[in-house]
């Protein structure tokens, strides 16, 4: 933050001459007046007269040779040969008479002393350097024997601020726990501690705060040191005048009416920061694309304790989306696929919420290894004053094949693992093979899948695909080759979508046991059945695999015609609705109710396995997999055609682990109507461990006055929560 003090310092420049006296220095004479002209004297003057020039110049020294002048152009002798060759000449160094040529005592030739053959060794390595022992271990006993500080921690002066607990959170001396390896330590953790409170207080507006720090010594020896951190926080300074320098706006006051800063308000850099923030989100979604919010000035004034707040902005042009352009030397698709996705239209006011929608949108392909997108400044002109922005598409494609797998286990369903091999972009744009595996104690299979995202429009995804797949459990055993089609809008991990629907065809052939009441023989039978699946979602929770707030609700209904023998045409219809509601931070109140029916024709024209189930992971826990319901002479469930089932749960998370606590209802019924009565309950506990992609789940729960057959308890295993 730019602050500008009005108080004005006086500077004064102050000159200082050194003089430094040389040996016989000349005054020289200057050349605007004759030479041969001799200041005048006063003839009052008591100073000696000037020297004659054949005095002073038979005081000049010679150069060279003493008995003859030097010739024009020798070189200046050395400094040190000059002073040997005169200081004997100045009167009273020797008994030599002034103008004499004295005799100069020749000096002893140098000596060298003689040559030390270890100095002229090379010096060995740092490596190989070792201290001796016994220097080591005086060393290591020193440095066991020093004590260490102990201090004890005050501070002073905040008052009503509010900054104490920020300032002991962020405090060195606070950190340090009340011990260091010397006192010098204490001191530079005080002197820390001391920018530290300022700091704090100048972004909550005491400008004049200071900070000191002191010691007390306690006057035994053996005592902690007191380190005191004293403040002074002065007087809060509060914002004057706003002045914000811009052009005009569309809608007029957007810039002043989205600074949330008004006359009076204490100056705080979290709420100024937080204002200058809001400016440069709004800008751009109102169309300015490339605006600038300049540097703040305020001006602080001691007397009326307030600043005058100033703050450039430059909006620059309104703006209009126009195209897309597209660079990369790896792209995954062009930018007319790039239009596709996009939620806007050419002409359309300038709004980076759509550009950051777009981004989010082609990261969720999962094609890129990077991308970016960034507006154009164009230049050409768009209608009612503004300018055409481009938006250019920055990408680079990752690898399109991904492996995938999903691991879980159930009471009555056994293991199973399901794996499946994706390339992402077989087909540009966004036409994916998928090929899977399922490979389980009860369940095998092997399906292959086309599917092609953003299909001619935002978020439809176009699914054709063929399986097999044999199923083997108490209540059945089938053979089944699917063919299907859909059409659907589904959420991601990335998109969440409020309103999510699918609708399609299946065609299924499945060879399947199933029970002859009247004889209580079982036998196989080959069914041929048509579906038209349709199902609607609706999806108000805060997250896709770990909501915490918020519901859901899901509708699906397919109209189903089962050839075996005869026609038998009858509807499927399942809805289901849940709900989350926190209790404190980490406390989440979860509730499922589901309830089903097939209507239209008797339970024995159904293929087993299309009729309704319940019980498992994902149903009413407690109780094996499809166990619920209506049962053979075998004690084998036979399923029915009605079902409703009601679960609770509290979750309770601390940190990357949670643990659930739950009870769960249900019930299935030969009706095609559910009855509500004859419930089955199920209780228990779970497990949590929170990863990126979802929390891992196990349960284990038991049944509620526990039946014939039914084990004492269930165990479930999977990935995300179990509603």
């Amino acid at each position: 933050m730019r602050l500008r003090p009005t108080r004005s310092v006086d500077h004064a420049l102050a000159l200082i001459l050194i003089c430094v006296p040389m040996p016989l220095m000349a005054q020289s004479q200057r050349t605007d007046q004759p030479a041969t002209q001799p200041p005048a004297t006063d003839a009052s003057s008591t100073e000696a007269p000037i020297l004659p020039d054949d005095q002073f110049n038979a005081r000049l020294p010679t150069f060279g040779d003493t008995d003859s002048k030097a010739a024009p152009g020798t070189p200046l002798p050395s400094i040190d040969t000059y002073l040997d060759q005169q200081m004997p000449q100045i009167d009273g160094a020797s008994g030599t008479a002034p103008g004499a040529t004295p005799t100069l005592t020749e000096l002893p030739p140098a000596t060298e002393p003689p040559a030390d053959a270890a100095l002229a060794q090379p010096l060995p390595s740092l490596d190989s350097v070792t201290v001796p022992a016994e220097v080591a271990a005086d060393a290591s006993a020193a440095a066991e024997k020093a004590p260490e500080v102990r201090y004890v921690f005050k501070v002073e002066g905040f008052g009503k601020t509010g900054l104490e607990d920020d300032f002991r959170a962020a405090s060195a001396l606070a950190d340090g726990k009340g011990q260091a390896d010397t006192a010098a330590m204490v001191q530079a953790r005080a002197e820390e501690d001391k920018a530290l409170a300022v700091r704090l207080l100048y972004s909550e507006g005491y400008y004049d705060a200071t900070a000191l720090a002191s010691f007390d010594q306690p006057a035994d020896a053996t005592g902690p040191l007191t380190a005191v951190i004293s403040v002074t926080t002065g007087k809060q300074y509060r914002l004057g005048a706003i002045v914000i320098q811009a052009g005009p706006t569309v809608p007029s006051g957007l810039i002043r009416d989205n600074l949330p800063l008004k006359t009076g308000d204490p100056i705080v850099a979290a709420d100024i920061e937080g204002g200058e923030a809001n400016i440069a989100l709004k800008l751009p979604e109102n169309g300015y694309a490339f605006a600038k919010v300049g540097e703040r000035d305020i001006l602080l004034d001691p007397a009326t304790v307030t600043g005058d707040y100033t703050l450039p902005v430059e909006t620059g042009p309104r703006g209009r989306f126009r195209t897309i352009t597209t660079s990369g030397d790896k792209q995954a698709f062009d930018a007319d696929h790039i239009k596709v996705i996009s939620r806007f239209r050419e002409g359309e006011i300038y709004d980076s919420r759509k550009l950051d929608d777009l981004r989010k949108a082609l990261v969720a392909t999962g094609l890129f290894s990077s991308v970016g997108v960034k507006p154009v400044q164009t230049g050409d002109a768009a209608p009612e004053g503004t300018e055409y922005v481009d938006l250019h598409v920055e990408q680079e494609a990752g690898p399109p094949r991904t492996l995938a797998g999903e691991l879980g286990y159930g009471t009555g369903q056994g293991f199973r693992a399901e794996g499946n091999w994706t390339h992402r972009n077989f087909f540009p744009p966004e036409g994916a093979i998928i090929g899977g595996i399922i490979a389980g104690t009860q369940e095998q299979g092997i399906s292959g899948t086309f599917r092609r995202a953003n299909a001619g429009k935002r978020d439809r995804t176009f699914q054709a695909g063929a399986a097999i797949n044999h199923q083997n459990y108490d209540a059945y055993e089938a053979f089944t080759l699917g063919l299907s089609a859909t059409i659907s809008r589904a959420s991601t991990p990335i998109f969440q979508k409020r309103w999510t629907y699918s609708y399609g065809v299946e065609i299924l052939a499945s060879n399947e046991t199933t029970l002859n009441e009247t004889t209580g023989d079982t036998k196989r039978l080959t069914y041929f059945i048509g579906a038209l699946p349709v199902q609607l979602g609706y999806d108000r929770s805060d997250d896709l695999l770990n909501p915490t707030s918020g519901y859901r609700a899901n509708l699906r209904v397919s109209p189903e015609a089962s050839l075996q023998g005869n026609l038998s045409p009858y509807v499927r219809a399942t809805f289901d609705l849940s709900g989350y509601y926190p209790v404190g931070e980490n406390i989440v109140i979860a509730a499922r109710t589901r309830v089903g029916t097939i209507s239209g024709v008797g339970r024995d024209d159904i293929a087993p396995s299309r009729r309704i189930y319940a019980g498992g992971g994902g149903s009413v826990r407690g109780f094996g997999y499809q166990e619920l319901g209506p049962k053979d002479a075998n004690d084998d469930p036979i399923g029915g055609r009605s079902v409703n089932e009601f679960a609770v749960e509290g979750r309770y998370r601390f940190g990357n682990y949670g643990v659930v606590a739950f009870v769960d209802a249900g019930q299935v019924y030969e009706s095609s109507i559910p009855k509500f009565s004859d419930m089955r309950y199920g209780v228990g506990v779970g497990g949590r461990f929170y990863t990126n992609f979802g929390p891992f789940r196990a349960d284990i729960a038991m049944p509620i006055n526990r039946q014939p057959g039914e084990s004492k308890f269930a165990l479930y295993i999977g990935i995300g929560q179990a509603f």
